[in-house]
């Protein structure tokens, strides 16, 4: 017969057993939080300075519970694809260039006018102040959380046929740029035969001599090897281009709040690793091209080729504010 000490007995027993098991559960570790980054450049290029960096720092500041996975190479997709997926929730993370921002944001074809900054120092400005502050929120009204401007660098000319030196050279060139109205708008006006083409198939056009030239960051240009198709470099710095670190809203709303600041955090500096990464190529990649067998056109008259680019500025007007882009140009 069952005596009510049994009971008693047992009843303890399997208290005490189970305040062991939530002893046990407790100690356990939190389970790891693994998020997806992509991005269109191989690992070592400043995309991949950026990703790293963001990663380590989450991984650091969590105890290595935060872990960003790397997708280098268009491995999730072209740029505009990657914009598409972090919208719609299935990734989770991407580090996006300026030149398909258009395509979810059209206001932010603005960086993409040839000649808009006078430099990098003045371009960096812009991004850090009102102005780059703006954009990230007209971003986040397009279920991107943009958590900081990160950069792929200065964009500068190649070409497999002859020395770019006057806007008179680019006379008939079969120029390959990105996706972006206001570059094709720009470059054309200059005499260029500028069409579009996604990165992904850039390197194979220009070896088939499809394209006879293209413009990029330098990093870009050594980490896609594209001197190996190409003979002539210049140093144009026609372009700015900056590198967003966008988050998915739908990863976002999933974090605590401690775990957000962590990712902005780390997203931060991410994007000061690519500008340091991106800053450095400008420097050393400019040498080691040139040792390679690139002949280098260490820089052009931009005021000229400004002028040149004259006709285009009406349509620029047009597409942006002649208000929006003075308050650019005339920043400090």
């Amino acid at each position: 017969m069952f005596r009510r000490r049994d009971f008693l007995l047992a009843t303890g027993c399997a208290l005490a057993a189970r305040g062991v098991s939530g002893r046990a559960r407790a100690a356990e570790p939190a389970k790891p939080l693994k998020l997806r980054i992509g991005y269109l450049l191989p690992s070592g290029s400043q995309l991949g300075a950026a990703a790293t960096a963001m990663a380590a720092e989450a991984a650091g500041r969590t105890g290595g519970r935060i872990q960003i996975q790397q997708f280098p190479d268009a491995a999730l997709g072209g740029e505009v694809e990657m914009l598409k997926g972090v919208q719609l929730g299935s990734i989770d993370l991407a580090i996006i260039t300026g030149a398909p921002l258009p395509s979810v944001l059209p206001e932010a074809g603005i960086f993409n006018i040839p000649f808009l900054f006078r430099d990098l120092a003045h371009a960096r400005a812009v991004m850090d102040g009102p102005v780059g502050d703006s954009y990230r929120e007209l971003l986040s009204g397009k279920d991107l959380v943009a958590l900081a401007w990160g950069e792929n660098g200065m964009r500068h000319i190649t070409n497999s046929k002859r020395p770019i030196a006057v806007p008179e050279d680019l006379n008939g060139l079969k120029l390959r740029l990105p996706q972006s109205p206001a570059m094709l708008l720009g470059f054309r006006a200059l005499g260029a035969d500028a069409s579009p083409l996604p990165f992904p198939q850039l390197y194979g056009a220009l070896q088939s001599g499809a394209f006879d030239g293209q413009e990029n960051p330098i990093a870009t240009i050594q980490s896609a090897k594209l001197g190996q198709v190409q003979k002539f470099l210049t140093l144009s710095g026609h372009v700015y281009d900056p590198a967003v670190i966008v988050m998915s809203s739908d990863a976002q709303d999933a974090l605590s709040a401690e775990d957000r600041t962590v990712i902005l955090e780390a997203a931060k500096t991410g994007a000061r690793a690519s500008r340091a990464y991106a800053a450095e190529a400008e420097v050393s990649g400019v040498a080691a091209l040139g040792q390679a067998g690139m002949q280098v056109v260490a820089g052009v008259d931009r005021a000229r080729f400004s002028a040149a680019m004259a006709s285009a500025t009406p349509e620029f007007e047009q597409m942006f504010g002649k208000q929006r882009i003075e308050a650019i140009r005339n920043a400090a």
